[in-house]
């Protein structure tokens, strides 16, 4: 038995007809960059995400730091990110020449916490980024009483959130701007990188779509010190054919994330997600801790299972932010957190079937 922590084979070959004719029409088209693909895109999606514009961009990163550089934060400047993310989020504060300022998550939803970003805020804060972590919506109104109380832009990184909703709204609109990511294995993924921001902000959409060409509306004229970020047009028309499908996808994946929910409870060194009520995820990630975690992994691949740990290091721990001074013990939450995280096999492909043996090998892991 072997069961993929993700099967994108599978994924591609079922709408290998679709890609193809997308590929076709771009292919023979001969335009690659910045056409009709690519407006039709950013219409589709913000149409999906309920906002009134769509900027694509080279890819997730691309499309926070760019955010951050159309509000003109930078250097002199701080960026609140949650502790417990992927480094990308503190990346885009860094580019953009600010300096990222960690604040704890919630242990229940390893979410920022809205409670603690009050203490972090200084003269010099600009911005709140909230991570939507594993396609689960932060909470987005505490977030954005504190952002009003202090005068700060709110931008979320939902780059594993597409589709999920909060009370309702869905994500990519909750805040000031969003940055998105295609990477391929989110649940709507590109054939390679790609990355969008959604916003209903006019001058805001008017000003990233002339950073992330070059600082350009009209060819060869520079009104900004602009980037080469673009999502191209075969991207664009991969990203097309799967938003179609990314509604079924997502309700799939709940599916499969409530028989774990209901078939994993009792077992004491497990700790199973946490959905608040007014948060409807879409499951890009099916996160259990383990006290036991590395042992469980071995076991669960010595039985053909695959797993993955989103992340196994703090940002704060990593030699690319030793400059902060942040050691072991100063990020307690955010530590126990990746030290204990395994995601298991979760994906609109994978099987009820397969879904029931891995449960089965993870109950025999703790019997």
């Amino acid at each position: 038995m072997t069961i993929p922590f993700l099967d994108l084979k599978t994924q591609h070959q079922d709408l290998k007809i679709e890609l193809t004719q997308a590929f076709t029409e771009v292919l023979d088209k001969g335009w690659f960059i910045q056409g009709d693909q690519l407006a039709l895109f950013e219409q589709e999606y913000a149409i999906y995400c309920n906002t009134k514009h769509c900027v694509g961009v080279g890819n997730g990163l691309d499309a926070l730091h760019l955010i951050l550089r159309a509000y003109d934060i930078g250097a002199g400047d701080e960026v609140i990110v949650p502790s417990n993310t992927y480094i990308a989020t503190w990346l885009a504060a860094s580019y953009a020449g600010a300096t990222p300022v960690p604040v704890e998550p919630d242990l229940t939803t390893y979410n920022i916490s809205a409670e603690r970003i009050e203490a972090a805020i200084t003269p010099n804060t600009k911005a709140i980024i909230a991570v939507h972590l594993y396609g689960q919506v932060a909470d987005m109104d505490a977030i954005n009483n504190i952002a009003n109380k202090y005068g700060l832009k709110v931008i979320e990184d939902a780059a594993q959130s597409q589709g999920s909703l909060y009370k309702g709204r869905l994500s990519g609109g909750l805040g000031d701007a969003a940055g998105h990511s295609f990477y391929p294995g989110k649940n709507l993924g590109a054939l390679g990188d790609g990355g969008a921001i959604t916003t209903n902000d006019d001058a805001l959409a008017d000003k990233l779509r002339m950073l992330r060409n070059y600082g350009s509306q009209v060819k060869y004229k520079n009104e900004l010190k602009g980037f080469n970020s673009r999502l191209d047009e075969m991207q664009a028309a991969f990203l097309r054919v799967k938003l179609h499908k990314l509604t079924l996808w997502n309700q799939r994946r709940k599916t499969l994330a409530a028989i774990y929910q209901r078939e994993l409870q009792g077992i004491a060194s497990l700790t199973l997600p946490f959905v608040p009520e007014w948060a409807d995820p879409v499951w890009h990630l099916y996160v259990v801790r383990s006290t036991r975690r590395d042992e469980l992994q071995q076991y669960l691949h010595a039985h053909g299972i695959g797993t993955v740990i989103h992340y196994p290091i703090a940002p704060h721990l990593q030699g690319a932010y030793s400059e902060l001074n942040l050691g072991p013990g100063s990020l307690p939450i955010s530590e126990k957190i990746h030290a204990e995280v395994i995601s298991l096999p979760l994906d609109p492909y994978l099987s009820t079937e397969d879904v029931t043996s891995v449960i089965t090998a993870v109950r025999q892991f703790h019997a």
